[in-house]
């Protein structure tokens, strides 16, 4: 590799390692707010929520990825070209193609990285949040066992407990169990403890009194106890296998589902939608390095405004990916329009080519013009309002 190309791609590395982190971290806090249930309502530690919500990053980072691809390729070649690295290259003979080498390199190696991602560890990353999530909702401690609260488990059966201590200890227990039609039971302890015993769930309690009391009869019985076990098997819900959604199920698992998996007989289109839709995603890595190569790779003199070509590749790279998203749900309806799935960042790449090749022919679009003079004239007007000028004319 040459020396300019190991420049070239060591730049735009650190530029994408730090986008990247930055960009997936906020996407990331975005969406573990909507997993905060687990720390306010089913007890768990901030520590526990962090590594549950955590498994969902390979699949926002496969999302995140063309455009943080997108953020260091501007950054890099627009700094290029400020330091008139382009003009110098251009000047000794060298090619625009000297300067895509890299870029294309660099391009097809976050591809893989994609691919890597989405065809492999993303999928595997939302299965497990899937299990966790399921299990912390199923989680009969989490659930029944909150400390200062009256909790209806279930009709006729109340928990109620003072303070539960570092160690899973109980304190304070009570428990109202009324489901017997016959008698009431009134259950007081000063500790207790769940414990998994024989493949059940038991509620040891210790040094307590049990009230039993007819619902026919006022008459009231109570017995003193040092340990007394309760069973909690009957109130924990039916262990059963997750229905794992199209997103969450293996690359292998969606080439040849079960013939017994009920929801992928009655969602081939959207299983059909995802296999390609994970294919089909590294290819805007290349994509968006051909359109950013295409607007700023050309050498400019320092008197050529540059902020048209970096809109414009902003704006191309966007409305490319955007639309990628809309066709991947309107095909998720019709199986028939997988391929389009393909053609969409492939008709990127190959414009993206085609004006590269005809990059001195080409001439930036009016439209784009008006909208760079627009641009520059509000950044320039806030410059002046930050730094206390006025405009000439004006006292």
């Amino acid at each position: 590799m040459k020396t300019l190309e190991r420049y070239i791609i060591k730049r735009a590395f650190f530029v994408f390692v730090m986008t990247l982190s930055a960009m997936t971290g906020v996407v990331w806090a975005t969406q573990a707010l909507r997993q905060l249930d687990l720390v306010t309502s089913k007890g768990q530690t901030i520590v526990q929520f962090i590594s549950i919500t955590m498994l969902a990053l390979p699949f926002l980072v496969v999302i995140v990825a063309p455009f943080a691809l997108m953020i260091a390729l501007v950054i890099v070649l627009n700094a290029l070209s400020s330091d008139s690295e382009l003009i110098v290259i251009s000047a000794t003979g060298g090619s625009r193609f000297l300067v895509l080498k890299p870029v294309l390199i660099f391009a097809i190696l976050v591809a893989g990285f994609s691919a890597s991602l989405s065809l492999y560890v993303a999928p595997k990353g939302l299965a497990e949040l899937r299990n966790e999530v399921a299990r912390v909702r199923a989680d009969l401690v989490a659930n029944i066992v909150k400390p200062g609260k009256f909790i209806n488990v279930e009709k006729g059966l109340t928990f109620h407990i003072r303070n539960r201590s570092g160690n899973g200890t109980l304190d304070g227990l009570l428990m109202h169990d009324t489901r017997d039609p016959l008698t009431a039971f009134t259950y007081q302890s000063e500790t207790g403890n769940i414990v998994e015993a024989g493949g059940r769930t038991l509620l040891i309690m210790q040094n307590g009194t049990i009230q039993r009391r007819p619902q026919n009869s006022g008459e009231i019985s109570i017995v003193r106890f040092q340990s007394y076990a309760f069973d909690l098997s009957n109130l924990i819900p039916e262990a059963s296998n997750p229905i794992y959604k199209a997103s969450e199920r293996t690359t292998a698992n969606l080439l040849s589902p079960a013939e017994d998996d009920v929801y992928a007989q009655q969602n081939r289109d959207k299983l059909l939608q995802e296999l390609h839709d994970r294919f089909s995603q590294p290819l805007y890595a290349i994509a968006f390095s051909m359109i950013v190569f295409a607007f700023l790779g050309k050498a400019r003199t320092t008197r050529q405004s540059r902020s048209s070509s970096l809109i414009g590749a902003i704006v191309a790279c966007v409305g490319l990916r955007t639309a990628g998203f809309g066709l991947t749900a309107v095909v998720g309806g019709a199986a028939s329009l997988v391929w389009t799935l393909y053609l969409l960042p492939a008709l990127g790449i190959v414009l993206a080519l085609w004006a590269i090749i005809k990059a001195d022919d080409l001439k930036t679009p009016k439209w784009l013009l008006r909208l760079n003079e627009s641009v520059s004239g509000v950044i320039e007007r806030i410059n002046r309002k930050l730094s206390g000028q006025t405009p000439s004319g004006v006292a």
